[in-house]
């Protein structure tokens, strides 16, 4: 007797793999770019301008990449971008700022698309009573591609050179499009064409672009969660961007080391973010665990700020996984809540929504961040600044009786066979 894999495995996995190559290849940015700014004579702070670029690059596909992802579906719509960020690592090779923030823009797209088309699979195919977790273990992609930029890009750019690590994860990227290119064809829900695939832009189609953002309305709670997320995402995104430069620039660190630190902070993420998913599932709300974790990431964010070059090596660690256990891991719990106040019909479009704010917000933290850094405030005052911003996700959380749990996600359907 032979037994066989459940429907959901196949989808969970292909989505994980996915987000997490769409991950590495917005985080290797803060990697690399301490070794490019060197060669290239730029600051150090020139990094919050690429990784906001990168981050406009995901805010781009979230707002006009709706008939892409209706056409040929969320997943191979992943793909492409996947694909055209590879190609755009080429481009870091030249010696502009100017280049290399087009570049990081192309490479943002993938980020973009990666949420809508993994909401709108795992929402189909998540078992009943393990949303949650489904969905944070596919956020666990997101600081695991975090770990391997963490772990593989300073050892390259060590022994070969920033150029070979630019190459070496161009490989990473596109090896992992291959092995799932057919799978998008069983996961992917394609409607059937009736005209043009993709219709000349229209005032009334131009219109839509607008209605991501409009379909959080449909209920306040909803509206609620995804400010939450772009509350979140302020730290979030100060740790993901500056983290290295300021443990090398700052704290005198070796990127080799500063990339271990890093490393540590997404595998705390991984490791926070299927125990909150998990932990929301089992205490059925959703409204406890968020605020566990905007308290610990507003503690953790303010002491990053306090750190000093006297720090042991196993304190900067320690502080280093307990903030990837709660500012970097919120992520799966929130996006879960987004799909579960959401119209069943409106999945996709209330996920973009909820990540154009997220987005929104991974480009004007990091940029300000700069700013400030660069007018002379320091990264200390500017890590307990970001902090702050945690602690407003206590006041902003819904707090009604229909909290995560509480509701069940339609039935999954089994997958349809692949040829």
């Amino acid at each position: 007797m032979t037994s066989t894999a459940p429907a959901w495995l196949m989808p969970v996995v292909a989505i994980c793999i996915l987000q997490t190559i769409s991950s590495f290849l917005t985080r290797l940015i803060p990697i690399v770019a301490p070794a490019m700014s060197v060669e290239f004579g730029w600051s150090g702070s020139s990094i919050g301008y690429l990784t906001a670029s990168n981050s406009m690059g995901g805010l781009a596909i979230l707002l006009a990449g709706s008939a892409l992802f209706k056409q040929i579906g969320g997943m191979r719509t992943l793909q492409l971008t996947l694909s055209l960020g590879a190609v755009c690592l080429a481009f870091l090779l030249y010696p502009s700022l100017g280049v290399a923030l087009a570049a990081c823009f192309a490479m943002g797209l993938s980020n973009g698309a990666a949420n809508p088309a993994g909401s709108e699979v795992l929402q189909r195919f998540s078992p009943p009573g393990k949303r949650n977790l489904m969905f944070s273990i596919k956020q666990a992609g997101v600081p695991l591609g975090g770990v391997m930029a963490g772990l593989l890009v300073p050892v390259v750019v060590a022994l070969a050179g920033w150029r070979m690590a630019l190459l070496a994860c161009a490989v990473v990227v596109l090896l992992p499009i291959v092995l799932t290119w057919r799978l998008s064809a069983g996961l992917d829900e394609i409607p059937a064409r009736t005209g043009r695939a993709f219709p000349r832009p229209t005032w009334r189609s131009l219109r839509t672009l607008g209605v991501p953002l409009a379909s959080l309305m449909n209920n306040r709670g909803l509206l609620q969660i995804s400010i939450v997320g772009s509350l979140f995402a302020v730290s979030q995104s100060c740790w993901f961007t500056f983290t290295v430069v300021y443990l090398v620039d700052g704290l005198g660190y070796s990127l080799g080391r500063a990339g271990m630190v890093f490393a540590v902070m997404q595998a705390g993420g991984v490791i926070g973010r299927i125990a909150l998913g998990w932990l929301s599932d089992h205490l059925r709300s959703a409204t406890a665990v968020l605020s566990i974790a905007a308290v610990l990431s507003a503690v953790t964010t303010a002491l990053l700020g306090l750190t000093s070059p006297e720090w042991p090596l196993w304190a900067a660690l320690l502080l280093a996984f307990i903030a990837g256990c709660s500012a970097a891991s919120w992520n799966g719990v929130q996006i879960a809540e987004v799909a579960r106040r959401s119209p069943p019909h409106m999945i996709s479009e209330t996920a973009a929504g909820s990540s154009i704010l997220v987005n929104l917000t991974n480009i004007v933290a990091p940029t300000l961040f700069a700013v400030f850094v660069s007018a002379g405030g320091g990264y200390g005052h500017a890590f307990i600044c970001a902090g702050a911003f945690s602690l407003l996700v206590l006041v902003c959380l819904p707090r009604d009786r229909g909290d995560a749990g509480t509701q069940e996600c339609p039935v999954s359907r089994r997958l349809p066979p692949l040829s």
